[in-house]
């Protein structure tokens, strides 16, 4: 009788965990469509910025920005979480732009950066070619270019389902953030699922 009480007390906590994710998810996604009614022309120009909650001004961004402005709807700064990881494992990360030290100012808009800081934290999950193993706000990153190169890019996984049966991803690809069909348009290079206890904190 105790281990059948235990199992039921088990399955009540897992249930309420799944239940609290996914309406983590949901409170994403819908903080991911919401960037979509903003008008953002895509410019990668390097900006100085404040810090904490520095942003570059509300009509430019690129892909990531569209990470970093949905997690920040959710009171996540990726701009600050990013940047103090950075100080405290900077060679962790990639030695891809010549740095030899953080830059609170771009880091956080960098999307190698954001792969590295996810999978960091412990959210990153194996990639999938099945459209049903992804959740609303999951957040995946592809290379463009495949096996022709090198193009990182970013965007957020939604509640809303394309007539292909695929969830939709918010991303901005260059005219803007959109939500579109195009989670398997590209290879993957990651697959992340954040969780408020990531971060510490409730949000």
């Amino acid at each position: 009788m105790k281990t059948i009480f235990s199992i039921l007390v088990l399955l009540n906590i897992y249930g309420a965990s799944k239940a609290a994710q996914i309406d983590y998810g949901a409170r994403i996604s819908a903080a991911a469509i919401e960037r979509t009614a903003f008008r953002v022309v895509y410019d990668p120009a390097y900006v100085r910025m404040s810090y904490p909650m520095g942003d570059v001004a509300p009509d430019r961004g690129v892909c990531a920005d569209v990470v970093v402005r949905t997690l920040r709807a959710l009171d996540i700064d990726l701009q600050e979480l990013v940047h103090t990881d950075m100080r405290a494992s900077f060679n962790a990360y990639p030695a891809i732009w010549g740095l030899v030290k953080p830059d609170a100012n771009i880091d956080h808009r960098r999307v190698p950066n954001l792969e590295t800081f996810f999978t960091r934290m412990g959210a990153r999950l194996e990639a999938s070619n099945i459209a049903e193993d992804y959740l609303p706000g999951d957040i995946v990153a592809w290379n463009l270019r495949g096996d022709a190169g090198w193009l990182p890019h970013i965007g957020v996984v939604t509640d809303k389902i394309a007539p292909t049966g695929r969830p939709m991803v918010v991303h901005n690809i260059g005219a803007g953030p959109k939500l579109e069909d195009v989670l398997f348009d590209w290879p993957m290079t990651g697959r992340y699922r954040l969780k408020e206890s990531l971060f510490g904190a409730e949000n």
